[in-house]
């Protein structure tokens, strides 16, 4: 940034379309070439030439658009700032944010006996990572429908940012000890435990473009822990080593287009000593640029005890094709298509007809990071409303005047922190039980919670609508934030078991527990 400091007389000078210079808090910009390549007319900026443009440049773009601006039109800051807030003051790549409820309380300063300091040093390297690599292109690459660059999965592979989204196991020590990968934060694999695997979800789900951050790994999430799980220790360690390093990449294909969340509703067909499979998947997240799909196929009789699970490569017969969704095709959802697609015998994970276990062995890890995603996204959500609240002007007072913006603003800040403090809870009993515990004593809790976030996140976008107004209609501006979580909220309230399925389930299993006596 240019240290060269002026006077408001002095900028005043400059007030021609040949010379223009104009004000924004308190940073002096030379726009006279961007007029031309201006979205909105070059005569907007020409009837801001040498003036102050602070109220009118806020009253139609996001703070964020400074950013842009500043590498290539800033050239110095006032002698006499304004003395109100100074907007344009950024945050440098890996800092958090200081807007109120904008990050969990522990990560604003507040008290918790769930985080240490591995933890905080471990989120900032992350968000530094994101916003250095991951934010300039993701908006764009979300419009545009393009799924992450190959390039960008093997250096988070490398950097151990894949495997931090699953849970912890030899592979981590392997990856370290190795595969030279370096752990984020420079944590080390015993240091590794929920509350990192829980940031590590927030991270990626806190850029505001749903698809593309669903693009960056939705699918790996859920699809290679059965290979790790349940596949032969050689097969485990090969496509282990691939797709967490990023040099491959994989997907959980269970559901079909007459199935839905009815996972032992497969069609798949396997037979002789390789397994042919034939059917049809749908649905499929990342499907469409995986090398590798986690596949429910029918080996048996009818229900349950008929279904085995198989890991099918990318190979002749496997074709897919883009679904369009609510949200971008950088996602990478996917029609798959299995044509007598011949698999090796040694590529079933666990026992045959015995998939359908090795599929609910994960759906409790799956709703729980689910949670993470969506209730991180909300909170983004939550942010931009304060931040909107504060900087949009109506009939003289900033809209954070009005009480009945203020009453919305409480509503969906309880709702968000409501979620979390239950998820952090949840959180700390995962990391205090072995996996049969959490079976029996957190699923109906994981999916009762599943259920509070996705409801919640149903007020949060409805909420933010309302304090838009128009612009949380519109792709690009200030509102696309919200204009994209209300085209994707839906999503968390359907994958890994709809809303109607989580309410049975948790009240399901409160009622096993209930008092065997007249109370």
């Amino acid at each position: 940034m240019s240290a060269t400091r002026y006077t408001r007389d002095e900028v005043a000078k400059h007030n021609t379309a040949e010379s223009n210079w104009i004000i924004i808090d308190d940073k002096v910009y030379d726009v006279t070439k961007f007029a031309r390549f201006h979205p909105g007319g070059k005569a907007f900026v020409d009837a801001s030439a040498g003036s102050d443009a602070t109220k009118n440049f806020y009253a139609f773009h996001r703070q964020d658009v400074l950013k842009s601006m500043a590498s290539k039109y800033l050239i110095g800051t006032l002698v006499d700032a304004p003395s109100a807030k100074k907007a344009s003051v950024t945050l440098k790549p890996g800092e958090l944010s200081k807007v109120p409820y904008a990050e969990s309380g522990a990560f604003q300063g507040l008290p918790s006996s769930f985080y240490d300091e591995s933890h905080h040093r471990f989120r900032a390297d992350l968000r530094k990572f994101f916003d250095e690599r991951v934010v300039p292109d993701a908006a764009a690459n979300d419009a545009a429908g393009k799924p992450p660059p190959h390039e960008l999965w093997k250096e988070m592979g490398k950097r151990g940012m894949l495997a931090m989204r699953i849970q912890n196991g030899p592979w981590l020590e392997d990856l370290v000890q190795n595969c030279g990968v370096v752990l984020p934060g420079g944590i080390t694999p015993k240091q590794f435990d929920c509350f990192h695997e829980l940031i590590a979800h927030e991270e990626f789900c806190r850029l505001g473009v749903p698809g593309y951050c669903d693009g960056l790994g939705a699918g790996f999430v859920i699809g290679i822990p059965p290979v790790l799980q349940f596949g032969n220790p050689e097969l485990a360690r090969k496509v282990g080593r691939e797709v967490l390093l990023g040099e491959k990449r994989i997907a959980l294909a269970i559901s079909g287009p007459e199935a839905g969340s009815d996972v032992a509703g497969l069609t798949c067909t396997p037979c002789g000593k390789f397994y042919v499979v034939n059917g049809v998947k749908k649905w499929i997240t990342n499907g469409h640029f995986a090398d590798y799909f986690v596949t429910a196929v029918r080996t048996g009789g009818p229900g349950v005890g008929g279904v085995s699970l198989l890991l099918v490569e990318r190979s002749e017969g496997l074709e897919t094709k883009p679904i369009k969704t609510s949200y971008s095709p950088s996602a990478g959802t996917a029609y798959v298509t299995y044509d007598d697609v011949k698999v090796p015998a040694e590529n079933l994970l666990g026992e045959e007809n015995g998939g359908f276990k090795c599929i609910m062995h994960n759906f409790n890890h799956e709703r729980w990071y689910i949670v993470a995603g969506a209730n991180r996204a909300s909170r983004l959500v939550v942010e931009e409303c304060y931040k909107w609240a504060n900087q949009r002007v109506v009939f003289g007072n900033p809209l954070i005047a009005q009480p009945v913006i203020r009453n919305k603003l409480a509503r969906i800040t309880s709702l968000v922190e409501g979620v979390h403090a239950w998820l952090e809870a949840i959180t700390y009993q995962m990391q205090h039980m072995t996996h049969a515990e959490q079976a029996n004593h957190l699923a109906g809790p994981i999916a009762l919670l599943k259920l509070f976030c996705t409801r919640s996140a149903n007020v949060v976008s409805d909420e933010a609508c309302q304090i838009f107004g128009g612009r949380a209609i519109t792709q690009t501006g200030m509102g696309k934030v919200v204009e994209q979580f209300q085209r994707s909220a839906k999503f968390a309230a359907i994958l890994g078991g709809s809303e109607e399925i989580m309410a049975e389930l948790g009240v399901k299993q409160a009622m096993r527990g209930f008092p065997n006596a007249r109370l």
